[in-house]
């Protein structure tokens, strides 16, 4: 594994010096430390060989980022990756997703080992998916399964721009990469403690105080002690505490998670989250539901609008057929909230007006070109 500057250098000439794409992976250590940041990147270049470069031991990696950023990279789930790959200076301008190009394609199993099996007949080695990647060091079993991930990966992107081009979808799938690499990142969730597993179970704001407050003291210890929150306090105890609204140590105690495990004095300081959620005023209290732009959800349409309701049926009902027909998930041939957004609030029922409507919501030309028909007749007639 590379682990110093000096062995980082000789990685990035070589590199540098390869030829064609460059396979690119990361391991992160979801579910034991905090955050989303990669503890491994696997690399493999033609004339290059293949490299594992340490993160924690080289963090900045723009030197290696800005060799490649000329090339075309080739990953798995591009976009489960990117976000940890920007964070260390690294950042495709061009790449070839094996997974997006599985699903325009039409595989019914797009994870990496299905793919590879599938595709080229080799069967991968797996059982370290889910490993600690921060343990340091890392052992040999765990790195040769690592070095795996990319030893195939641009033979496998071969293989599946040649089945692309075969089926007429070469071009779409390029818009998708193209899309994906010049995306800038995402914003900051808002309300990041509502989407605490169990949070259908809580109604009354009062109770939503105290998600908030139990969430956001768990994410400042998770943040401290660089641990998974849900190590530091389980989402399902949050949501116990909320429903009981404990008095004090002792019914919190009572409570599921709360248990005989947990000394006094993490229990007070649960205690005094809820506390302070339950010293808190109408008006500081969370609203019960998170306002969302754009149209409602579709549940409520047909209370709210049934025309509304009777144009999303009906171009539900075509997109379907369509995806079917070019044998790819409805969700890779247009985006379900482009979907609604244009039967909430419908332009003129015509072809152009209902392509223009989609390229406003992010929709590829490809997408357009495709989708737009097909809703331009379902808002003319929904019946139909």
């Amino acid at each position: 594994m590379i682990a110093d500057e000096a062995s980082l250098a000789e990685v990035i000439a070589a590199f540098a010096a390869g030829s064609g794409p460059v396979a690119v992976d990361a391991e992160r250590a979801s579910g034991y430390r905090y955050g989303q940041r990669a503890y491994l990147v696997q690399l493999r270049r033609e004339g290059a060989g293949s490299a594992l470069i340490d993160p924690v031991a080289c963090p900045d990696l723009s030197a290696l980022g800005d060799a490649l950023s000329d090339v075309e990279w080739v990953l798995h789930a591009a976009t489960q990756d990117l976000p940890c790959l920007r964070e260390i200076g690294m950042m495709p301008t061009r790449l070839f997703d094996t997974e997006l190009a599985g699903r325009l394609a039409g595989f019914p199993r797009v994870g990496l080992g299905a793919m590879v099996e599938g595709v080229l007949g080799f069967v991968l080695e797996k059982g370290h998916s889910a490993v600690d990647w921060s343990t340091r060091p890392l052992p040999d079993p765990w790195l040769r399964y690592a070095a795996l991930d990319v030893e195939l990966l641009v033979d496998l992107r071969d293989a599946l721009e040649k089945e692309l081009d075969r089926q007429g979808k070469l071009e779409w799938a390029r818009q998708e990469f193209d899309a994906i690499a010049s995306a800038p990142p995402p914003e900051p969730r808002k309300d990041p403690w509502r989407r605490t597993s169990g949070m259908h179970k809580v109604r009354r704001r009062r109770q939503l105080g105290v998600v908030r407050e139990l969430w956001q003291t768990r994410d400042q210890i998770a943040q401290r002690r660089d641990v998974s929150p849900g190590k530091v306090l389980s989402d399902a105890a949050i949501v116990e505490a909320a429903l009981a609204l404990p008095v004090n140590v002792h019914a919190l105690s009572a409570l599921n998670g709360f248990g005989h495990r947990m000394g006094r004095r993490q229990l007070e300081q649960w205690q005094a989250a809820v506390d302070r959620a339950r010293a808190l005023s109408e008006s500081q209290l969370p609203q019960p539901g998170q306002q969302v732009a754009g149209p409602p959800p579709p549940r409520a349409w047909a209370d709210k609008d049934p025309a509304a309701a009777a144009r999303l049926s009906a171009a539900r009902s075509a997109v379907s057929a369509l995806a079917e027909e070019l044998n790819m998930p409805q969700e890779n041939l247009i985006a379900p909230d482009a979907v609604r957004r244009v039967c909430w609030e419908p332009p003129a029922a015509d072809r152009e007006a209902v392509a223009g409507a989609l390229t406003g919501y992010g929709a590829r030309p490809w997408q357009v070109e495709q989708v737009a028909p097909v809703l331009a007749a379902a808002l003319t007639d929904p019946s139909a």
